[in-house]
């Protein structure tokens, strides 16, 4: 075996030493340890592994290495190439994939140019989504929490709302976030330009930029990245088109609260602003064309559904809305199905329509570069982020990569570091996702009809939360942590949570899955009392004893 050591550049979290250890433990023979503290690896190779190659390894990474002298080393797919020198990057979109890449090929050497039809940068998670829908879901929880709390030693009254104060505290922390994070870079980054105006392809080098005022003017780069995000989809309702519906953009900013609020759809952005509305005050009634979250875990949308409608929401399943027709400021919905208590139909002063999100490609003319779509419009790239024409990317909802702003984020800086040289991959097979309803649901890995359609066998185990001492603790005991595993090597490969700080439990098991970890082993950790995330061990535990005999600590 031969040692070698490298001081790495570029380091910002343990996740960037997961990534360099990953790298290189992926080359047979080759152990290597890396330091965050010192910002060195160490790495034991076979005779036969060359240092050449251990340095294309941390460059794939995304990261540079140095010889103990400071004498630095690029591989021919590291960031730090002399290929980047002097390269110029188009993005289209200023989102958080379009930055993340922005800033990421800046740092390696490149220029960029940012191209942004809309009034404001940043696209939609800050502006219309994750940030103004979490504050929203926020001001909602404690509302509910005036209404109905779990101590009788605290009186309970029906809260007073004032939306258009709410829409406005909304609104002001947004226009904050947006300043810190994207318009204060733009004028710190040098090597960054934005430009105003809805871009499209001449060619697969060439982008037509049209501003506001009709004027265009053409730009040719040398590397392209679709970033454009998504719009909401709008499904195939009779007479839609002549409603004024609302989408989620309109819902997360208007000032007023409807009285009854019918929701088309299951989506995530559908669950969390209904229970959202019904908890500021609103009767909401929900349309799911299938169950609740059909595509996970089946106990997950059963159990959610139970929540929500033991807060007063209506829950139609198996339910399409076929029209709807608007007069007098009523809206009347014809129902595919006649239910019992409506005769098939639905009135209500305000409709969302939240069925879903759908690719923003339409207006690129992505035919003139020859780039490739799916049937659903979004960008077809492959795991380094490329699509089928060499030097132009995509990253974001815009893509075939699943529509999670963190994703997008990941993507857009793997995808820069492609276009300056490297080679770096996005791994998704342990991609956590929460939806913040209360209780949230929180999942990563497979599920067990996903592990068995893969032919895993699995055995599996579910905990509920009045098992767990934290959730008695709270009296908040709706839900359940699940865990799935290989039975074949008894290693974790999925988890399905569902409790009130579930999307902050998902990442222990995240780390779990990612280090294929086995339940024992889980089970064998130390965790603190009193934490939710204890339910972890403790479903953990379950697949040898039951843990209601347990004290409440036991190790």
């Amino acid at each position: 075996m031969t040692q070698h050591r490298f001081q790495i550049e570029g380091m910002t979290c343990n996740h960037c030493v997961t990534s360099i250890e990953e790298a290189l433990n992926h080359i047979e023979g080759v152990t290597a340890k890396v330091s965050f503290d010192t910002e060195q690896v160490d790495i034991d190779a076979p005779s036969g592994v060359s240092r050449e190659l251990l340095i294309a390894a941390i460059g794939d990474a995304g990261f540079t290495a140095k010889d103990e002298k400071g004498d630095e080393y690029c591989s021919t797919k590291s960031t730090c190439s002399s290929e980047s020198e002097g390269l110029h990057v188009a993005i289209i979109g200023s989102g958080s994939g379009a930055f993340a890449a922005a800033i990421k090929a800046a740092d390696g050497g490149a220029r960029v140019t940012i191209i942004e039809g809309a009034e404001v940068i940043g696209g939609c998670c800050v502006n219309v989504g994750c940030v103004p829908s979490k504050i929203m879901i926020r001001s909602a929880h404690l509302a509910q929490h005036q209404r109905q709390n779990p101590f009788p030693g605290i009186e309970n009254h029906e809260p007073i709302i004032n939306r258009k104060l709410l829409a406005e505290q909304q609104q002001s922390r947004v226009d904050e976030l947006r300043l810190a994070k994207y318009e204060s870079i733009l004028e710190s980054n040098s090597a960054l330009t934005l430009v105003k105006g809805f871009a499209e392809f001449k060619d697969n080098k060439t982008l037509i930029i049209t501003k506001s005022d009709g004027t265009q003017s053409e730009l040719t780069a040398d590397r392209i990245l679709i970033a454009t995000g998504s719009k909401a989809f709008i499904p195939p309702i009779e007479g839609i088109e002549a409603v004024p519906y609302w989408t989620s953009t309109e819902a997360l900013f208007a000032e007023t609260l409807p009285k009854h609020l019918v929701v088309v759809g299951s989506s995530v952005v559908a669950v969390e602003l209904a229970q959202a509305y019904q908890r500021l005050g609103t009767q909401v009634t929900l349309l799911a064309r299938h169950s609740l979250l059909y595509s996970e875990d089946p106990v997950l949308g059963e159990s959610l559904q139970q929540a929500f409608e033991s807060e007063g929401m209506t829950v139609l399943t198996n339910t399409q809305a076929q029209s709807v027709t608007y007069s007098d400021n009523q809206y009347e919905i014809l129902l595919d199905s006649s239910h019992s208590d409506n005769g098939g139909k639905l009135e209500c002063d305000q409709l969302l329509i939240a069925a879903g999100r759908s690719a923003n490609t339409s207006r690129l003319n992505l035919a003139n570069a020859g780039v490739a779509i799916n049937e659903q419009g979004a960008v077809i790239v492959d795991a380094k982020l490329k699509t089928n024409v060499d030097h132009i990317y995509a990253a974001g909802d815009c893509s075939s990569m699943p529509q999670f702003v963190y994703v997008a984020a990941a993507a857009g800086t793997r995808a820069a570091i492609n276009m300056t040289g490297g080679g770096a991959t996005l791994d998704l097979s342990t991609m956590p996702a929460v939806i913040f309803t209360d209780p949230q649901v929180a999942t990563v890995g497979l599920s067990e009809d996903e592990a068995q359609a893969k032919g895993i066998k699995t055995i599996s185990r579910q905990l509920d939360l009045e098992n767990v001492p934290r959730a008695l603790a709270n009296f908040e005991t709706q839900g359940f942590v699940k865990l799935v595993v290989n039975n074949d090597n008894q290693q974790i490969i999925g988890a399905q949570i569902l409790a009130a700080n579930g999307g902050e439990m998902i990442q222990t098991a995240v780390l779990a899955i990612a280090n294929k970890m086995t339940v024992d082993a889980l089970a064998g950790q130390l965790f603190p009392y009193l934490t939710m995330v204890e339910g972890l061990k403790l479903c953990a535990q379950t697949f040898a004893k039951d843990v209601s005999q347990l004290s409440c600590c036991a190790g």
